[in-house]
């Protein structure tokens, strides 16, 4: 029998007490269940003007997730407009791309709980690669396209866990990667040309971004805030994007050198929870996902919005009647 939808992301929020004189934020790693064919509301669909076209042109494509059929599918964007690469009745989420641009990975329930699968950049020749019982999600392929490290969600008497593991293409084999973090761990990402990954952790409350040398076996917390997730690597691997909450308590997109310095707030947005970013293939700009309604991507009238790297200038790139979220840009 078909599970219902299902998001988890990294979210965060804050809560105010009016007991004690401290204001008190708590960084919270949500799961969410969406109504299937919920949409957005008749007044905002004629306010935003939806379209199926980028409202501009752009170079490569962006891969993205989108309920606009009624479940979450995967979608290609070009400049000529979108194409459907999934079409079913689960739920297709949280696409990356293979290094050499051949293979899609994503998450499916197509099996009951929440697997890896890999299928051609056309849609076809689908292989799932994971059949436990946990529910695995947000992944990143090695720099050498020949394995996946994804996370596991583990439920626990009080609450979840979230660990990170790898599978090999070509032989099945799964196995824990980074056993050595004490804490929970996901949303990999890996370096292009340097044996680093990043990933969003927590050891205590709060979530942060880290970095993990795989050669000196060093893991560094990059923020050590509490308030930030979703970090991933520039083209050139000279920078990450990532989300904080630290600025507006809502959410903005951020950069910062691999080794701590160079931070920098990207969007200048308090009105809005800007999330989900990626680079585009040429470093200049990062394409992110906007609403002003909520911070969890089943809920809010999620949009694709693109950020200047060099003017800090943010436009509206794609708008439709679905939630657009977690894009990658590839060439």
């Amino acid at each position: 029998m078909k599970r219902g939808k299902k998001y988890w992301v990294f979210q965060f929020s804050f809560f105010f007490s009016f007991i004690i004189p401290l204001t008190i934020a708590i960084l919270v790693f949500s799961s969410g269940c969406q109504r299937k064919g919920e949409r957005k509301s008749e007044s905002s669909i004629q306010a935003i003007n939806y379209s199926l076209e980028p409202r501009f042109p752009i170079e490569g494509q962006i891969i993205f997730q989108s309920d606009l059929d009624g479940d979450n599918e995967l979608y290609l964007l070009n400049r000529a407009g979108i194409k459907k690469l999934t079409d079913n009745d689960w739920q297709d989420e949280f696409p990356r791309v293979s290094p050499d641009g051949r293979w899609v990975a994503f998450s499916s329930n197509r099996h009951g709980n929440y697997d890896i699968f890999v299928m051609a950049i056309d849609g076809s020749r689908t292989k799932r690669l994971t059949a436990s019982p946990h529910d695995e999600s947000e992944l990143a392929w090695t720099p050498d396209g020949r394995r996946i490290v994804y996370t596991e969600e583990r439920k626990r008497v009080v609450g979840r866990s979230y660990s990170l593991w790898s599978v090999d293409l070509a032989t099945g084999e799964r196995k824990r990667f980074l056993p050595e973090f004490s804490g929970s761990c996901a949303l990999p990402d890996f370096a292009p040309h340097a044996p680093l990954v990043t990933f969003t952790g927590k050891k205590n409350i709060g979530w942060d971004i880290y970095l993990a040398d795989l050669e000196k076996n060093k893991i560094l917390n990059l923020s050590d805030n509490g308030q930030t997730c979703r970090s991933r690597f520039s083209p050139d691997g000279r920078w990450l994007v990532y989300v904080s909450h630290e600025a507006d308590h809502k959410g903005d997109i951020f950069i910062v050198k691999p080794d701590g310095q160079g931070k920098r707030r990207l969007t200048q947005r308090d009105e809005t929870y800007d999330y989900f970013p990626s680079w585009s293939p040429d470093g200049r700009f990062v394409v992110f996902c906007s609403n002003s309604r909520s911070m969890y991507a089943h809920e809010g009238d999620w949009d694709l919005y693109l950020v200047e790297m060099a003017t800090g200038r943010v436009d509206l790139l794609l708008a439709t009647p679905g939630r657009d979220v977690f894009p990658e840009w590839i060439k």
